[in-house]
């Protein structure tokens, strides 16, 4: 329990590993990687480094447990006091409260511990304090000359809550203790939550007290009996307990129990408070189960990742091989002639007496047309192939999973108008050399007309080709057909990279990648080094 710089080093790093760990998609194992990502920040910012920073800090004691089994009027009892509201209908949010020792009052005053809970000294559940921090975002304390000194005690809010932030604070609360007091009641002791509790805390290997709570006199020796079986048999025979008997004051709430029934759960604490070897055991034993622990968790974390980045690559893919397939078919349909149809088909047969502007419309809204209708074919292939994967199906079931046609449309549109231009001006430059190497003069927007017919027909733009040379002449009119072919190779490609982009955007956003999963294995070799 020495100060060891290098190690909190260590665990600062891996600290940053893990909160920069992500697992958005529904996967398995995700919701897990979830919660042990948050009570291993939890453990790290609130027990284990402060913990390795202070070895000579007081003791933390937990009181934990589900609605109704008596925290509250557990920790009054063995302080002495009504320090902590009790009874079984809990209001809708509680404030947790830390009982300590007047001498150790500066160790929890300072946000050594709990760092996100402002601190309110004795005052009334469901006021503010001086700072304005309404209840739910306080951690009240008290102090008591009752405690030993070296040991605090905090009532915190019930694991099964109503409300989920009830839930988390307490979940954040057990994770920043030194013990845990696990508190259940004689009709709820095999109730699943409970258990939970248990099985993370000999996960852990924490240093653990469990609390049987209002036991009837009646049946108190085959409950204690049964549930010592029940702890036994999860490997946690060894662990202390104590049985507190169903009195008045318990099932009401509202008052102290007998000195006598909480006389034991008092000396057990106050001796691994007060005896140096007992509390030194304490805490190391909870400092290193939590670091063994380390050995199991992140590893886990590793391989959720690792899950998460497969299923970024697979949905990535998908997108990419949709708009590959998309790229061909545009490719395929240009060389086929397949734009110059219809209306532009109309057009060309009536050229030249429809005029240059109407051929060049008809041209451009007959790529446009096949742009949009093999990306809005990409983009279903996309859909349909996400839908079958569960990460997929999470994206898409998003307000903005699916793309905005109308927006790809219109960037669509634009791009074919860029091209357009750039065809306009090679056709504008290569007539210009012409006139400076004394060539008859031609007409930049016929041979631009020309040059689209050329690029956009087929086998039915031969003719345009023909006319196009005697125009500009055979060099000059290949020169510029084979340039304006690279601008609408380049435009197009440009266009479905960037919508491909965006159909991505949602998952590179989720920034779940390969670097994820090695770094949180790096920090944990690094931890290991300095262990």
């Amino acid at each position: 329990m020495d100060v060891r710089p290098d190690l909190l080093d260590a665990l600062s790093a891996l600290r940053d590993r893990v909160d920069v760990a992500r697992f958005p998609f529904p996967l398995p194992g995700a919701a897990r990687a979830r919660r042990t990502r948050q009570e291993l920040i939890a453990q790290l910012d609130d027990y284990l480094v402060p913990r390795l920073r202070t070895p000579e800090a007081p003791l933390l004691a937990v009181v934990g447990g589900s609605t109704g089994a008596g925290k509250s009027t557990l920790v009054n009892s063995l302080v002495g006091r009504r320090v902590s509201e009790a009874g079984v209908l809990r209001p809708t949010t509680r404030t947790p409260v830390l009982v300590c020792h007047p001498a150790d009052r500066a160790w929890f005053a300072d946000p050594r511990i709990l760092p996100g809970l402002a601190r309110a000294w004795s005052a009334r559940p469901g006021t503010e304090d001086e700072d304005g921090a309404a209840e739910g975002e306080l951690l009240r304390l008290e102090i008591d000359d009752a405690l030993p000194r070296g040991l605090a005690l905090l009532d915190a809010p019930d694991i099964d809550s109503l409300v989920a932030r009830n839930r988390e604070l307490a979940a954040e609360l057990i994770c920043a203790a030194d013990i845990w007091i696990l508190v259940t009641t004689a009709s709820r002791y095999a109730d699943a939550l409970p258990w939970h509790l248990l099985r993370t805390a000999k996960e852990y290997n924490v240093t653990l007290a469990t609390v049987l709570d209002r036991v009837p006199h009646q049946i108190a020796e085959d409950v204690a009996r049964h549930y010592a079986a029940l702890l036994t048999k999860a490997g946690l025979g060894d662990v202390p307990r104590f049985t507190v008997p169903e009195l008045p004051e318990s099932a009401g709430g509202g008052g102290l129990l007998p000195q006598t029934a909480v006389a034991a759960l008092r000396q057990w604490l106050a001796h691994n408070a007060e005896d140096p070897a007992a509390r030194q055991h304490a805490a190391h034993r909870t400092v290193v189960g939590v670091l063994d622990s380390m050995r199991a968790r992140m590893p886990a974390l590793a391989s959720a990742s690792a899950v998460q980045h497969a299923a970024a690559v697979r949905l990535a893919r998908g997108a990419e091989d949709a708009y590959a397939e998309a790229a061909e078919r545009i490719d395929a349909a240009v060389t086929a002639g397949v734009p110059l149809a219809g209306e532009a088909l109309a057009r060309w047969l009536e050229y030249p007496h429809c005029g240059r502007e109407a051929l060049q419309s008809a041209l451009a809204e007959g790529l446009a047309t096949l742009l949009r209708s093999e990306v809005d074919a990409a983009d279903e292939r996309i859909a349909a192939g996400w839908q079958r994967d569960r990460a997929g199906a999470a994206l898409l079931a998003e307000p903005d999973g699916r793309p905005d046609r109308a927006a790809a449309a219109d960037r669509i549109d634009a791009g074919v108008a860029r091209w357009r231009e750039g065809l306009t001006d090679l056709a504008y430059a290569e007539v210009r050399a012409a006139r400076d190497a004394d060539r008859a003069p031609a007409d930049p927007e016929d041979a631009a007309a020309l040059l689209a017919t050329v690029l956009l027909g087929g086998r039915r733009g031969s003719a345009a080709g023909e006319r196009l040379a005697e125009t500009v002449g055979a060099q000059a009119a290949l020169r510029m057909r084979d340039r304006a072919r690279d601008q609408l190779e380049d435009g197009v490609a440009g266009l479905l990279r960037g919508e491909c982009e965006r159909r991505l955007a949602p998952v590179d956003g989720l920034d779940v990648t390969a670097q994820q999963q090695s770094s949180l294995i790096a920090a944990l070799s690094l931890l290991q080094k300095e262990r």
